[in-house]
């Protein structure tokens, strides 16, 4: 008696009782699809299980990844947290090849269980060549100029060879590698730096750090300008006295000071000279060549004569010496 009664209530009204389920499980199901959100972000592809060969074309380094799911899920997760790879293992020998594009979680990832992840693309032509590795010299680039009046008079790289991996028909080129450039500009001064090898092409592989140490030894330049032949004077010889020079010109070195004055630098005609004025009688006598020099003209110049003492003949005016 009592179960009759049960059912009968049960069956009371049904249409509006499973219409009140259905709704109820409508709400649900748009309270469920209101909490889903997609994010999206691109991450490196890992080249795995790679052996004797190598892609030797161009392809796609980043690949785009979405993930759907409750957003209180999806977005602590960390964008490194998500791998995306391409199994090699099977290709060993070259040619071209379909492979596809796998995903794996780690990290912040795991931790997600109800998480939808789709990448793109989903599949990639690779043109795979053996993989050949070589020992090549690097050279430093250079961009500037060191300060006016300054030279680099030599450099070191360390390393100054590196290992480079790459596909064989690309590799045959390759004899040499340049760092990224070296800034010269305006230095007066010792100095180092850490350079970054030029990745020339993507698919040629360094080994190492891809980086090195270069060292630059700058050095101020030292003007320098000679002249030849110079005609040295006889100066201060007393009246009635003859002097005859063994050596009648000399050569002048000019060092130091500044480009622009030793370039300037012109000497007189009796810029180099003999000074007479203590001889009062005949005779052979070693003089020193003297100069004309005036600080106030020279702006830091430097001078060495040769010969520096010359040898002359004093006769008496009108005698043979």
């Amino acid at each position: 008696m009592n179960l009759n009664r049960l059912l009968a209530r049960a069956v009371k009204n049904w249409p509006a009782k499973v219409l009140c389920i259905g709704l109820a499980v409508i709400l649900f199901i748009f309270h469920r699809l209101s909490n889903i959100e997609s994010r999206f972000f691109s991450v490196p592809l890992r080249t795995e299980q790679m052996s004797s060969l190598m892609p030797s074309s161009s392809y796609p380094r980043m690949i785009r990844v979405s993930l759907r799911g409750e957003a209180n899920s999806i977005f602590p997760i960390l964008e490194e947290d998500i791998e995306v790879f391409v199994d090699m293992e099977k290709y060993n020998t070259p040619g071209t090849y379909h492979v596809p594009v796998q995903w794996r979680k780690k990290g912040t990832a795991l931790r997600v269980d109800t998480l939808q992840v789709t990448v793109d693309p989903a599949e990639i032509s690779f043109t795979l060549d053996y993989k050949i590795s070589k020992f090549v010299p690097l050279i430093p680039s250079f961009q500037g100029k060191v300060d006016s009046g300054y030279t680099m008079t030599s450099f070191t790289l360390n390393p100054n060879q590196i290992i480079i991996d790459g596909p064989a028909e690309l590799m045959v080129n390759i004899t040499e590698l340049y760092t990224e450039p070296i800034d010269l500009d305006g230095r007066r001064s010792d100095f180092s730096a850490n350079v970054n090898i030029f990745q020339r092409d993507p698919l040629i592989v360094f080994r190492g750090t891809g980086s090195s140490v270069f060292n630059g030894a700058i050095s101020q330049l030292i003007p320098v300008r000679n002249f030849l032949d110079v005609p040295i004077a006889i100066t201060g010889l007393m009246e009635g006295l003859a002097g005859e020079l063994a050596v009648k010109t000399g050569n002048i070195h000019l060092e130091g000071g500044n480009q622009g004055a030793v370039n300037r630098f012109e000497p007189g005609s009796d810029f180099l000279r003999v000074d007479c004025s203590g001889i009062t009688e005949s005779g052979i006598y070693i003089l020193r060549v003297q100069t004309d020099t005036n600080p106030d003209t020279m702006e830091g110049i430097r001078i060495r004569v040769s010969p520096e003492e010359v040898s002359i003949i004093i006769s008496a005016a009108g005698e043979e010496p």
